[in-house]
């Protein structure tokens, strides 16, 4: 056996030798490394394409500029080098005997035209756009800065496919597809954010400042080397490397904000740096803080129904907004270099985002109306053998919002292998402590004569009237007839939710004819806890009226007067805490009912194959991932006096009984890809991909979280988590074709389709049934639904007009729209069986972004516009009564001018034409509002200094 194996060594080994001498004048393959860098090295080019023509082998540069062919036989070849906007380069090259060889790669004649201005952000989004494993969407530092954007979401609007859904008129989630934010994953230099707020899993990414971003990319498609926990899209965002530029950076930016309806103006200010520490080290950050203050007029109603064909609602509230919003955003970034096979990194990001918000409101509770008269849009109310109940409150919150994330991580190459490895760590938190939330003093009309009508000629913003005897319209404006109903404290709402990760990659690709192809393997793991504790607590006192609150109105839809002043309340209340009681009852149970813990452990690996060669690439593979939660929660229970208790006894007052939850549970997916990307001609890309993904439920919906209250009647009425729910799964088909224009340029066109199954949805249970070993008369669950079905189309056309006379030749055009259709069944009054078609939540069939923009000399100009057609927010009991978000239009406006080289002055004008938020119904056939809201423009002014 010796002998036979000393024979099959010695056959292997002339084997190889005959091989090697095979190849003229050396035995060893080798590297070829080198760097891209623009014609004034100024900044590396990230995704130029590399070709090695006489092998027909491709690779793509880094963020730093850098590429590498791995086991190249010592040789002559031709290099040519192709990145969108710039003339192909084309240089020899020599791989020597000793194996390895190093050269530079210079594109554009002019360097300026690939790194400054609009066409530099069009040139390098395309480059990455184009070299992308599947569909994808890019926007660069720089392209964020073209347009007056407030932070990551609004930024995010402008790319193919995406929507975003607004607060207070500011962009907040994003949509991608027509789809529930809920159904994107969001990460920072590859760590994953978990979410500030309790009730979600999407990240708002109005916490994060878009002056702290180096580029933000939209992956639409997956492959088996990413997280499989998206259907709507995976949005990575990178901070900046020192190695991405050539030369050091040091940049500040000041400027003020104004805002036509709050009359104020606020600073803004920023500080970016990229400084090389030597050829192997490198520094770069960025601070930023921006204070925004706005006011909003808002109107909402609620309870629509129809009655002998007179459609009105049960409530009305005029709600007068003051808010301030502060945010501070801060990044650091080390890079290293060891030797010439590996790279280094350590990326921190910190976000903070505070909310003061002033909301005074007048509210009209019109559902034990003795009387509703009238015809067409003219409804009365009277207080006639009824009740008509005015409440004016004020919330006077202040909420924090936080992200931070650290990852340590590198890669090295050699021999053909590379291998990546990182951990991370992310925390998010939101936080209140103390805020008033609200303070509600009440005055009730019954039979003193008061009438209240309401005009909603206009269904947007219904106007009211009062009217009646004298002394009760004397009555409903004097503050002192508003006696305190209750001050609510959120003594704390702490919502945390943070995460561990560590992942491995490794590969090894191998040189063949024609191509190359790799092997790539990997792990990663994810451990996150996230937990909510809230303390809320309900303040009495008896003869307090708002006659010593009074305020001033800054409301301008109509007269809300008298409102409460904005700190006086708080003012009062903490000078005579001890004068109030505490409602025992009310805080407990809302302190309890909302409480829980989750652990989410994942732990994930993939195998995949890919080829490439200059003209396809096929990627395949499989992922796995084991999802373990544990689910911690209360069971709270409450029964009112005289109702039955558990152990069959009478209860003598109004009690409340606490059951702490505890659920464990694990599961396993299998989650196979295959993406094709085929380059028939350099102009020419088309693209397909097909996988399977998941998406977790939120957190707060597994909570076991159940609420029964229960009257002296012991019938019961429940609401409950669910730590039975199935995660979304979808399998999903991805094709595209992109054409590249000469110049600086592309036209796309793209298909998609998901088939989703377990989506998940609220149902409203109306007939007696137990849930959980927990009866009930009617209540809320959330489920897993029937299968969804989305499909759409997307185009995309944008282009530097260099073509055009002068001075048009300083033009360009970006334009792109979606179309999405997103349906599904959901459940009648809970039964299954029985089912109705729904648009899917958050789907727009509609979205069209255009931008016209003109950049020559000193002067650079842009005017965006973006449209979002109406959607589904949430469901009612029936179709009529669903919540649909009116379509949206918004223009904004850009303008800089560059003084000097190192100086640029500019102007933005967000909202010019006062887009405005409407919410509506369809009861009674017609438009009813729940929400409307107008914000007015805001405009910004500053300059920019290079050092």
């Amino acid at each position: 056996m010796h002998k036979l194996r000393t024979v099959r060594s010695r056959i292997l080994l002339g084997t190889f030798l005959s091989l090697a001498a095979a190849i003229p004048g050396t035995a060893f393959a080798g590297d070829l490394t080198g760097i891209v860098t623009d014609a004034s090295d100024t900044r590396a080019l990230q995704s130029a394409q590399l070709r090695l023509v006489e092998l027909n082998r491709i690779a793509e540069s880094d963020r730093d500029g850098s590429f590498r062919f791995a086991d190249v036989p010592p040789g002559t070849y031709t290099l040519e080098a192709r990145y969108v906007g710039a003339e192909p380069s084309v240089q020899t090259v020599t791989v020597p005997d000793s194996g390895n060889a190093t050269v530079s790669v210079v594109l554009g004649t002019d360097g300026t035209i690939l790194v400054l201005g609009q066409s530099a952000n069009m040139t390098s989004a395309l480059s990455r756009q184009k070299a992308a494993d599947g569909v994808e969407s890019v926007l660069t530092r720089d392209s964020v800065g073209q347009f007056p954007d407030q932070n990551v979401a609004e930024s995010l609007r402008r790319l193919p496919g995406v929507n975003i859904l607004n607060d207070q008129g500011e962009g907040r989630f994003v949509s991608v597809r027509g789809l529930d934010p809920e159904l994107n994953a969001t990460s920072v230099n590859g760590v994953r954010l978990p979410a500030p707020e309790s009730d979600v899993r999407s990240i708002a990414l109005d916490v994060i400042s878009s002056d702290s971003i180096e580029s933000i990319e939209v992956k639409k498609s997956l492959t088996p080397d990413m997280d499989g926990d998206t259907i709507g899209a995976s949005i990575e965002i990178n901070t900046t490397s020192a190695f991405e530029r050539r030369k050091n950076l040091l940049t500040a930016k000041i400027e003020g904000s104004y805002n036509k309806y709050s009359d104020k103006l606020t600073p803004k200010g920023s500080i970016d740096f990229a400084q090389r520490l030597g050829d192997n080290v490198g520094v770069s950050g960025g601070l930023s803080y921006y204070q925004r203050k706005f006011e909003t007029d808002n109107v909402e109603a609620d309870g629509w129904d129809e009655d002998d064909g007179i459609v009105f609602p049960e409530e009305v509230n005029y709600r007068d907004y003051d808010v301030e919003r502060k945010r501070l955003s801060a990044n650091l970034n080390f890079d290293f270099r060891v030797g010439s096979s590996t790279k280094l990194y350590a990326r921190g990001i910190y976000s903070q985002f505070d909310d003061q918000e002033y909301r005074r409101e007048t509210s009209f509770k019109l559902e034990d109306a003795g009387e509703i008269s009238g015809s067409g849009t003219n409804v009365e109310f009277s207080d006639e053998d009824g009740e008509l109940q005015v409440q004016r409150s004020l919330k006077d919150r202040f909420e924090r919002q936080r992200i931070r994330s650290i990852v340590l991580g590198g890669e090295t190459n050699s021999d053909g292998w590379r291998i990546q490895y990182s951990g991370s760590y992310a925390k998010s938190s939101e936080r209140e402590n103390g805020s008033i939330d609200p303070a509600n003093f009440e005055k009730s009309f019954e039979d003193d004569g008061l009438t209240i009508g309401l005009d909603t000629s206009n269904p947007r913003v219904p106007l009211y009237t009062v009217g009646g005897a004298a002394g009760a319209v004397a009555d409903f404006f004097d503050p002192g007839e508003y006696e305190l109903d209750s001050i609510q404290v959120t003594a704390l709402s702490d919502s945390r939710d943070e995460e561990w990760g560590a992942k491995l990659d490794i590969g090894r690709e191998f040189a063949m004819d024609n191509g190359s192809f790799t092997i790539q393997a990997g792990a990663k793991g994810r451990w996150r806890e996230k937990q909510y504790n809230l303390n809320t607590e309900y303040w009495e006192m008896d003869d307090l009226t708002m006659a010593d609150f009074v305020g001033d109105q800054t409301y301008r839809l109509t007269d809300i007067s008298p409102v409460l002043g904005k700190t006086l309340v708080r003012k009062y209340f903490e000078a005579n805490r001890g004068d109030f009681e505490l409602n025992e009852f009310d805080s407990l149970f809302d302190s309890t009912v909302e409480d829980y813990s989750v652990t989410e452990d994942v732990v994930a690996g993939y195998l995949l194959g890919r080829w490439d060669s200059s003209t396809l690439r096929v990627i395949g593979g499989v992922r796995y991932e084991h999802t373990k939660n544990d689910i911690r929660a209360n069971t709270v229970t409450t029964v009112e006096e005289d109702g039955t208790l558990p152990d069959g006894s009478t209860a003598d007052e109004d009690t409340i009984i606490i059951t702490p939850n505890q659920f464990k549970r694990s599961y396993d997916d299998w989650l196979p890809s295959l993406t094709l990307r085929w380059e028939p001609q350099n102009s020419l890309v088309l693209r397909a991909a097909a996988y399977k993904s998941l998406v977790r439920p939120k957190l707060s919906k597994l909570a076991p979280r159940f609420a029964i209250e229960q009257n002296d009647d012991d019938e019961r009425e429940g609401e409950f988590g669910n730590p039975y729910l199935k995660p979304y799964k979808a399998w999903n088909f991805d094709a595209s074709v992109e054409y590249y224009l000469p110049g600086n340029g592309a036209v796309s066109a793209g298909f998609f389709y998901k088939d989703v199954k377990n989506f998940i949805v609220d149902t409203n249970v109306e007939d007696p049934g137990s849930y959980n070993g927990i009866a009930f008369d009617e209540a809320t669950i959330p489920i897993n639904g029937k299968s969804a079905e989305v499909w759409g189309l997307e185009l995309s056309y944008q282009q530097a007009l260099r073509f055009l006379p002068s001075p048009f030749d300083g033009l360009l055009v970006q334009a792109n729209y979606t179309y999405t259709d997103a349906t599904g069944t959901v459940p009648i009054d809970g039964d299954v069986t029985d089912l109705r078609k729904i648009a899917l939540p958050a789907a727009a069939k509609h979205t069209f972004n255009a931008a016209l923009g003109y950049e020559k000399g000193p002067v650079s100009l842009r005017l965006a516009g973006t449209y979002r057609s109406k959607y589904l927010d949430e469901l009612g009991d029936d179709a009529d009564e669903d919540r649909i978000i009116d379509n949206h239009f918004q223009l904004d406006l850009s303008a800089k001018y560059d003084v000097t080289k190192q100086v640029q002055v500019f102007y933005e004008w967000v909202n010019i034409n006062n887009a405005k938020y409407y919410a509506y119904n369809n009861v009674g056939a017609r438009r009813n509002l729940l929400q409307f809201e107008q914000y007015k423009w805001t405009m910004k002014f500053g300059a920019r200094v290079k050092f």
